[in-house]
């Protein structure tokens, strides 16, 4: 996958707000409204871009509990892995989820309405699954920075 330069400014742009239209991306980045949709068009299609999405307030919307759970498997198996990574990519309530190395084997984002909601999740989700060796929650007293935007680094001109 690769970008030059005026790819890089279009990222920097959309990550910022991806709802600018091709013109004002185009005249930020030097280019025309065409040239900028050919680029996105192509950043899209190449997965350099993931997707275009809003950051929802999981507050405004009945979901003010916000946790951090990290998950411990009994047995790291890739079969139980994956069956693992499936259900999280299938449960609402888990916002992101990471595979990771460390002290635990997963990392998962999780809201709730309240906290008996998260209980009744607790016993779905992990109590009934005899895959996991235990689970820690860390409730979010205050989200300090939410967002999805990546320091893109521009290429150096050859």
């Amino acid at each position: 996958m690769q970008y030059d330069r005026t790819d890089a400014r279009i990222l920097e742009i959309v990550q910022k707000n991806n709802r600018l239209t091709s013109d004002v991306i185009g005249e930020l980045a030097g280019l025309s409204a065409t040239a900028c949709q050919r680029r996105l068009k192509r950043l899209r299609s190449d997965g350099i871009i993931e997707a275009d999405v809003s950051i929802v307030s999981a507050k405004a919307v009945g979901r003010p509990i916000q946790m951090l759970v990290l998950v411990s498997l009994e047995r790291e198996r890739a079969d139980i892995i994956d069956k693992f990574k499936k259900a999280i990519k299938s449960s609402a309530e888990v916002v992101n989820g990471f595979y990771v190395t460390g002290d635990a084997d997963f990392v998962l984002y999780l809201t709730a309405r309240t906290m008996d909601d998260y209980e009744q999740f607790t016993r779905r989700f992990f109590y009934e699954n005899p895959d996991i060796k235990g689970f820690k929650t860390m409730v979010v007293m205050d989200r300090v920075k939410v967002g999805f935007a990546i320091p893109i680094e521009t290429p150096s001109e050859d």
